[in-house]
């Protein structure tokens, strides 16, 4: 069965260049963190990527990645624009960002043809996961009219950490079945004199702890989830109170909605991989030097591609 890889890059911001995070060169020989990923995702025998992307990139965004991984595997673009609304819907006056990560996804309607993994530009996700959810992609997910059968990325939350500034994780509850109960997101996590320290939405204090697993937006979907989504957006447009300027149609809560509704059924495969992100820019330097260590002891080449 054919897998294509889904890489969400329409945050990117208005130019490239200094302080875009995404494209930050953290590899010996100036690779981003999206090369990585691909590379990985190569390895594991994904067949194709797509790349998510805003619409005034578009020649940018080809002439940084998209024209030189074009030579490795078949490449496709999908645009992600605040004006991208169904028929009879208008931008709210005052909107400025698009629709969150389930516009996102939405956008690749028709630019695949068979089961995908979505993931965000700027995570490095280490090599096993691509392996483990392209195997069982491939091998264990069967498309559903009923329940859509899923896959997610399990990290352990210790593992997806930053030593300079809190994160914000989707925090998982896994039944005994290995497959996921819930999804909630959690914010300002971070260590804090030896101690985990993290908040709800409303910023009250909420319990993890270091072995909790934690979701990295890393999910395997099958294609019917993109007709879910055609057909839960225009209800999730009519649910945004007026003036709320900011509300997202996000994958997680999209996804939890479903397992609750008894409609899909996600399977938590765990990894122990380390992420490594640059969510704060002090964190560049300790990219880079994980990734160095990975070159010296074998993992990567020198030159990745």
């Amino acid at each position: 069965m054919k897998t294509s890889l889904v890489i969400m890059a329409a945050g990117i911001g208005s130019r490239f260049g200094e302080g875009i995070k995404q494209l930050t060169p953290v590899g010996p020989s100036g690779e981003i963190i999206m090369d990585y990923s691909i590379h990985d995702a190569l390895e594991a025998g994904f067949d194709k990527v797509v790349f998510i992307i805003r619409k005034d990139l578009e020649e940018d965004f080809k002439s940084i990645i998209g024209r030189r991984i074009e030579r490795l595997i078949p490449v496709e673009y999908a645009f992600q624009e605040l004006t991208d609304l169904p028929e009879g819907y208008t931008v709210p006056e005052g909107r400025k960002k698009p629709w969150g990560t389930g516009q996102a996804v939405l956008s690749i309607k028709g630019k695949v043809d068979g089961p995908f993994l979505v993931i965000n530009a700027d995570d490095y996700y280490g090599k096993q996961g691509f392996r483990i959810l392209h195997d069982y992609m491939a091998e264990q997910m069967q498309e559903s009219s009923d329940v859509y059968e899923m896959c997610m990325g399990g990290y352990v939350l210790s593992n997806t950490l930053s030593d300079n500034g809190s994160v914000t994780r989707g925090v998982c509850q896994v039944g005994e079945d290995g497959c996921l109960k819930t999804v909630n997101e959690t914010f300002d996590i971070r260590m804090e004199n030896g101690t985990l320290r993290a908040s709800d939405g409303q910023g009250s204090p909420v319990t993890v702890t270091p072995s909790q697993t934690v979701s990295m937006n890393m999910w395997g979907l099958p294609l019917g989830f993109l007709d879910e989504l055609e057909k839960r957006f225009p209800q999730f447009l009519d649910s945004v109170k007026p003036g709320d300027l900011k509300a997202e149609f996000l994958l997680p809560q999209i996804i939890d909605e479903l397992i609750q509704a008894g409609r899909a059924r996600v399977k938590v495969l765990p990894t122990p991989d380390k992420w490594y992100g640059v969510t704060y820019k002090e964190d560049r330097q300790a990219v880079s030097d994980a990734l160095r260590a990975m070159v010296e002891s074998g993992i990567y080449k020198e030159k990745l591609f």
